[in-house]
Parts: structure tokens; C-alpha cells; sequence
């Protein structure tokens, strides 16, 4: 069986944005005005108990990040590659309680600070409700990833961002469920003074009918609803099991769905 994304749509567009500093206000925005999604990486530790600091208000994270989504960095942004198993436990921990208590809801992705990681690691975040993490690596083929606590990026802003929208624009029709997802920090934008590298990106992609523009726990959610399908053993019937629903290709390559908790012909 071949998939789509949510509503019939061949591609997926996300972006990651780590360490919650003031300009973490214009770039959301910037995103939310041209109907985009991402997830921005805060560390609890250095937020701001008010306005005109260095870091975000924690008091308005709901406001500023409306749309997106808000997932762990680390209290500390420590190197969990220096840290010892209990270190690396309050680390996650504590900043998920943190970020949890001032949202009101789950906070169950990351992004590795310094993207330091290794395969303990990846052990320890399961044990620590860690669903999902992004590295610093790049995957330039626009592909799911296999390991979400291995999740690699498309690029960062920085590193031919228009050239590779351009690329995933027009991929082949056979391209299975492409996703690009773009990283970096926002101030970046706000140090050299390039807001307009994300500006012009964002106006590229806005409105394309083909494009699932989500967080990255929206995509990820999405995944897992797909790898948990149960087929019989003929092929014939699929059920889901998931609260999700699922996108297949069907006759014609016309977009059919599967419903939570559907069992259906195929």
C-alpha cells in the first residue's frame, strides 16, 4: 500500500528552531502569517520571568508559539554527551515538567543540544517519555525518518534553503510521502541581519494544495499511525488501530482513508 499525509496531500513541510530567544517571537509569526508550522526547542532553565529579556517570557509561551509546537531542549541546554545517566535523566525530565506545567499539555519531542547523542542516549530518552529528537545531521533526500530519535534534517536555513525548496517543489509524482524540514536558531536571522531568507522561503511554499504543512510531533504521530496498520494476512484487509486517520493511495491513485479503529476492504 502507498500513503498520503492528511486530507490527500503528497508532501510535508516542518521546521525545528532551538533555544527560545526573543527572536523565537518574530520568526513564529513569520511562519504563523503564511499558514507554516514548527516546533521550537526551549530550555525551561533560561526562560524569562518578563518581557525585553534575552529569552522568551515563559509566562507567554502559549501566545507566542500559538500554532506551533513546544518540545524539550534540555533545562540547561547541556552536552548530554558530558553527562552522567542521572544527569542526562534531570536534564530531560525537569525540562518536561517545566515545559508541561506552563503549557497545560504532553511536551514529548526534543532536539539535541550541541547534537550530541549517541545510542545510550537514545536509551535513556526513551525511559524519559522522549518520543522524537532532532540532530544537527542533514538527510537531503526529503525522507521520513526510519529512527525518530535519529531524526535527521532536510537543511538548515543557512544551507541553500531556496535551491532545496525549489528541489522539493518538484519532485517525481513516485516520490513516497516526501518531507522537507528545515532547522536552525532564530537568531541567526536576527545576528545577520537575514530575516529575509526565511521571508522569501515561507512566501515560496504558503498555499500549495500538496503540501501538509505540520509540527514536528504532528508528523511524527502521523508516522506511527501508518507503521501500526495491521493487514490480514492476504493483503486484503487493513485495520486501524490508531486514533489517527490514514491516507492511501486507492484506485487511480485517488486519496482514500482509514478511520480510527476501521476495518476496511481493500
Amino acid at each position: 500500500m502507498k500513503y498520503y499525509y492528511p486530507e490527500g496531500k503528497s508532501k510535508a513541510l516542518t521546521f525545528s528552531y532551538d533555544d527560545g530567544q526573543i527572536h523565537d517571537i518574530r520568526l513564529a509569526e513569520i511562519l504563523r502569517s503564511h499558514g507554516l508550522k514548527g516546533t521550537f526547542n526551549l530550555n525551561s532553565g533560561t526562560l524569562a520571568n518578563e518581557d525585553n529579556s534575552f529569552f522568551v517570557n515563559k509566562n507567554k509561551l502559549a501566545e507566542i508559539y500559538a500554532g506551533h509546537e513546544i518540545a524539550v531542549h534540555g533545562v540547561e541546554h547541556k552536552n548530554l554527551g558530558n553527562c552522567t545517566d542521572t544527569e542526562i535523566i534531570c536534564e530531560i525530565t525537569n525540562d518536561r515538567i517545566a515545559l508541561e506545567n506552563l503549557l497545560g499539555v504532553p511536551v514529548q519531542g526534543m532536539a539535541y543540544a550541541y547534537g550530541a547523542y549517541d545510542k545510550h542516549i537514545m536509551s535513556l530518552l526513551k525511559a524519559c517519555g522522549i518520543k522524537y529528537s532532532r540532530t544537527v545531521g542533514e538527510n537531503p533526500w526529503f525522507e521520513v525518518p526510519k529512527n525518530f530519535l535519529e531524526w535527521d534534517s532536510t537543511c538548515h536555513h543557512n544551507n541553500d534553503l531556496m535551491k532545496k525548496g525549489e528541489e522539493f517543489l518538484n519532485l517525481p509524482n513516485w516520490k513516497e510521502l516526501p518531507l522537507m524540514y528545515v532547522w536552525g536558531h532564530s537568531f541567526e536571522f536576527a545576528g545577520n541581519d537575514s530575516w529575509n531568507i526565511i521571508e522569501e522561503f515561507a512566501e515560496k511554499m504558503q498555499g500549495r494544495d500538496e503540501i501538509w504543512y505540520a509540527t514536528n510531533g504532528e508528523i511524527y504521530d502521523y508516522m506511527q499511525a501508518i507503521r501500526r496498520l495491521e493487514f490480514t494476512a492476504d493483503g486484503k484487509m487493513v485495520k486501524n488501530p490508531s486514533t489517527v486517520t490514514v491516507w492511501y493511495k486507492g484506485e487511480n491513485e485517488k486519496p482514500e482513508c482509514i478511520l480510527p479503529g476501521e476495518l476496511k476492504k481493500l
